[in-house]
């Protein structure tokens, strides 16, 4: 996808803080992070939002998820915790249309609802 941020970071053509790496998925730091741990996991695969999400992407999805536990256990935040988010259009603030999850944590999380 031409101009998506994430695809040129998964092609290279963007430099990025990787934490993770395999054939489906990258996980790297976010570049405003708004806590100690601030990652984004995202897979190789364009899909815009969740809700462009078909049914040949479910096995996908809960690989993703796998990862996520792979990389919060890599970055110290599975014992206290942490929060996955997936902002999903204009309402949700998602900015940049490619599917990914936030992994953020490092520090007590407030709710900000």
């Amino acid at each position: 996808m031409g101009d998506c941020i994430f695809c040129k970071i998964i092609d290279g053509e963007i430099p990025s803080k990787k934490v993770y790496e395999d054939d489906r998925v990258v996980a790297f730091h976010d570049i405003n992070p708004i806590a100690p741990v601030h990652v984004l996991v995202i897979p190789k695969k364009h899909i815009p939002s969740l809700l462009d999400l078909k049914e040949e992407d479910k096995e996908l999805v809960g690989y993703l998820h796998l990862v996520i536990q792979q990389v919060a256990k890599e970055m110290g935040v599975d014992r206290d915790g942490f929060r996955v988010v997936t902002n999903t259009g204009l309402h949700g603030q998602q900015t940049v249309f490619h599917l990914h999850y936030h992994l953020i944590g490092g520090r007590q999380l407030q709710w900000t609802m």
